[in-house]
């Protein structure tokens, strides 16, 4: 007989993730993809595995406003290569804005996840809207902020 505790490990039937709702609106987009990635990763639940989905559903609005912070408008860069000759795409912060709003977000949070299977399935669960409208009222997600050390406060709790 083994007196050994063993340590409990949730199933993936076991977890039901919860929405939430961020408004990027004058947010640093560095900091808020740092708090959207620990979400989606499942890190704030007690039961995080490192091997599971154990994270929720986080959409993002007004990511059109989001902030970086010194030049970085003008002189971050983006860049893309398709692997022929002169195949090198580079654009700006600023043009990428003006382009694809939810582009710096996504990529962000995207560079912040495992870059495997696993991974893309959390990506998955990132929703990212230009202005204040979503389409995911059905599942009631609720308002979130992040406080100073990247801890969630739920609005209205």
């Amino acid at each position: 007989m083994s007196t050994a505790q063993k340590t409990w490990q949730p199933s993936a039937g076991t977890l039901s993730p919860s929405w939430y709702v961020v408004d990027a609106r004058g947010q640093t987009l560095g900091r808020l993809a740092t708090n959207i990635a620990r979400v989606l990763r499942g890190k704030h639940h007690p039961q995080y595995t490192p091997h599971l989905n154990t994270g929720d559903h986080v959409i993002v609005i007004n990511a059109a406003d989001i902030v970086v912070t010194g030049r970085k408008r003008s002189l971050k860069e983006y860049d893309r290569y398709s692997g022929y000759p002169s195949g090198r795409r580079v654009r700006t912060f600023q043009e990428a804005i003006d382009r694809d709003p939810t582009f710096p977000i996504h990529h962000a949070v995207r560079g912040m996840l495992q870059h495997n299977t696993l991974g893309a399935e959390m990506l998955k669960r990132l929703k990212v809207y230009a202005g204040p409208e979503h389409r995911h009222a059905a599942q009631q997600p609720r308002r979130i902020t992040f406080g100073e050390l990247g801890e969630i406060i739920v609005a209205g709790n």
